[in-house]
């Protein structure tokens, strides 16, 4: 599917070529069914259900596995609207009996389980203090209900890189950034990587960390990904094989 300026309220059409699609940011479906004429060849028509854009931006797409696609509407929004399956860096900010709840930059906060870790059990669960860091995914997003995250894959019951992150530096970063840097075309993490060592990790909700060896190669990574997004520094390879260089000289 190729990126095209897309309408509040317009129709997307649902890609023939996937077995199953996923609604991201931007994406909702409609109530209403789209009718398909009868031909010459069968008497009979059908309904096909539509999907439509929700804001103003540019429609994006991505294949997954087993022949799923996500797709979403890329806008400039700076407030983060949680999305299933969104991996995203939260901030624990309390503690209950059965979990915590958690600041993902959205308008309502996060609700995080206890028992939402590898290997958690009511005897054995994960004692995160307030102020923590943690990489988790969206398991539940509904307008009218708080999120739900959880740090652990449901396919294979284990972390999978979530959970909580020790040490490093966070930084905000624009919405669609975040989602560039998971592109694996994207050239800026594969120059970065390159040159300085280094542990990241994305939230799609406007947040990145990361850990490098040294401080001074932390205060490096975090003036380039800086610049990049404000349009200092060029996402190109040359560009930032340079930004390295006079920062780490």
């Amino acid at each position: 599917m190729s990126s095209k300026l897309i309408l509040p309220g317009e129709a997307i059409p649902l890609p023939s070529s996937s077995k199953s699609i996923i609604l991201g940011p931007g994406i909702a479906a409609s109530s209403s069914r789209t009718r398909t004429l009868p031909s010459s060849d069968d008497a009979s028509s059908s309904t096909n259900p539509t999907i439509i854009a929700t804001r103003l931006g540019v429609l994006g797409s991505s294949k997954g596995k087993e022949k799923s696609e996500q797709i979403w509407v890329e806008g400039n929004s700076k407030r983060y609207i949680p999305a299933q399956k969104d991996m995203v860096l939260g901030t624990i900010i309390a503690r209950h009996a059965e979990g915590y709840r958690v600041d993902l930059g959205s308008a309502q906060m996060a609700s995080l389980e206890a028992l939402a870790f590898e290997g958690a059990t009511k005897r054995s669960k994960p004692n995160l203090k307030v102020g923590t860091l943690v990489y988790a995914r969206v398991s539940l997003a509904n307008r009218d209900m708080e999120p739900e995250i959880e740090c652990f894959d449901p396919n294979t019951g284990k972390s999978e890189g979530f959970g909580e992150l020790k040490g490093g530096l966070m930084i905000t970063c624009s919405l669609q950034l975040c989602r560039q840097l998971l592109t694996p075309k994207f050239p800026l993490l594969p120059t970065l990587a390159a040159s300085i060592p280094f542990e990241i990790a994305v939230g799609l909700n406007g947040r990145v960390w990361f850990k490098a060896g040294t401080v001074s190669e932390t205060v490096t990574l975090k003036r380039i990904v800086e610049g990049v997004d404000n349009g200092e520094i060029r996402a190109e390879r040359s560009a930032v094989e340079q930004a390295v260089k006079e920062y780490l000289a």
